[in-house]
């Protein structure tokens, strides 16, 4: 049933499965039935509960005005204020926010961290535009949705393309509206303004420590280990670095400029190095004696561990069957398409879902929340300790309804979130119980 909903759905000229929408209401509805959940209580979650789209002009470097197209959405605030990323990329769709919207509702029940979901997005090039230009088109985007954020209502972070400058951007621009400093409006902001030591490692270390806990449920050691990583960036490049650290080999990365094979496995300290001073921060170049590949290429690697952290959709029917990595560990939001994991799952490869394994990021989100909140600082290793033991924790129970009932980790883990946030709505709603 499931699958029918994605293979009727999709935009023209867009396989109907790549629809992250159609992919992340599929995923609700096993869930939700699995739990029993009536129709009326379906109804309200598979809805958002605000959506805001907005215009933005923008004077540019040669004297023209260009308008983009911006989303705000809010799905869920049953278990505290809205939270999600703001990512810039020309892919942005309304439809696009309103899918990772509700996965930032289960991702972060499942975290079990007092949030509800939001998310936004500009569809834009950023690489496209100046340094003047973004940072314009990030003010004028702040003054666009002002109504419907704040430090206690929705709190934005950083996503594909955006980082700690256009946090920066953002916590001068609404600070400036308001007439006071609210360094909290925001999450993974630089240091100076207020933001968290291991913010920016948070979710690719988020990603690397469940994945080491699947290893060690499994009876298997770092060491004998092989991983490939689709995307070098903030997310896939932490990982890589701490999975190297514990003993694990990387033997393929890759990011938009093509992939890089070593079967001897790479110095992942190495590639960072190379990586900070190449243009625009891209391994298009890397010196080390390995083989050049594709991404498509290195999602068939013969591997132990798949880590795709780049974009959605990166594995679907298509390519699904020449996949051999025996774990797949979600750093990407997404990267998995609905027919796609079922082929997976009934091969038996193990997949630890997005909503479980990328949480380190919004787990450190809110650490650092907490922290502008009451006006103090945590050292580097209390935030990385304090996340590795929600993120152990998490993957434990998660990991037991999979065991205990016969079901895939992202089914548990859909489970697991829907039910948090249906009874956070009981308790805050008595019209719910009837439901």
């Amino acid at each position: 049933m499931a699958t029918d909903v994605v293979e009727k759905s999709g935009s023209a000229g867009e396989p109907a499965e790549f629809n992250m929408l159609a992919n992340a209401r599929a995923y609700f509805e096993a869930a939700a039935d699995r739990l029993g959940l009536n129709q009326n209580i379906k109804d309200i979650l598979q809805r958002t509960e605000r959506e805001l789209m907005v215009n933005i002009p923008v004077n540019m470097d040669d004297g023209s005005v260009q308008v983009f197209e911006g989303y705000r959405v809010q799905h869920n605030s049953a278990r505290g204020p809205y939270k999600g990323g703001i990512r810039y990329h020309p892919q942005v769709s309304m439809d696009e926010v309103r899918a990772l919207a509700a996965l930032m509702t289960w991702k972060c029940s499942v975290a079990d961290i007092p949030y509800g979901g939001g998310k936004g997005g500009i569809t834009c090039e950023p690489a496209d535009l100046s340094t003047r230009e973004l940072e314009q088109l990030t003010r004028n985007f702040v003054r666009a949705i002002r109504p419907i954020i704040g430090p206690r209502t929705d709190i934005p972070a950083p996503d594909v393309n955006t980082n700690a400058t256009v946090m920066a951007w953002i916590v001068d621009e609404y600070s400036s509206l308001e007439g006071q400093a609210v360094p909290e409006i925001v999450t993974g902001k630089p240091i100076l303004m207020g933001g968290s030591l291991g913010r920016r490692e948070a979710t690719g270390y988020g990603v690397a420590r469940t994945a080491l806990e699947v290893l060690s449920l499994l009876g298997r050691s770092p060491e004998a280990t092989t991983v490939a990583v689709q995307g070098f960036g903030n997310v896939g490049s932490w990982a890589a670095e701490r999975l190297y650290r514990a003993g694990c080999k990387i033997i393929a990365i890759s990011d938009v400029s093509g992939g890089y094979f070593n079967p001897e496995g790479f110095d992942i300290d190495d590639v960072m190095r190379y990586q900070e001073t190449s243009p625009r921060g891209l391994l298009q170049g890397y010196p080390d004696c390995s083989q050049k590949i594709t991404n498509e290429e290195l999602l068939s690697l013969e591997v132990n561990m798949l880590i795709p952290a780049a974009l959605e959709n990166q594995l679907h029917s298509g390519n699904a069957g020449e996949v051999k990595a025996e774990i797949i560990v979600e750093g990407a939001n997404g990267p998995t398409t609905l027919l796609a994991d079922k082929i997976l799952y009934e091969r038996g490869t193990i997949i630890v879902p997005d909503i479980l394994a990328n949480a380190g990021g919004v787990t450190v989100s809110y650490f650092e929340w907490v922290q502008n909140l009451y006006g103090f600082a945590w050292e580097f290793d209390d935030v990385i300790n304090k996340m590795d033991s929600k993120m152990v924790t998490n993957l434990k129970n998660v990991w037991e309804m999979s065991q205990d009932e016969d079901i895939s980790l992202r089914e548990a883990a859909f489970t697991i979130a829907i039910k948090r946030v249906v009874e956070s709505m009981k308790l805050r709603n008595s019209g719910y119980t009837a439901m």
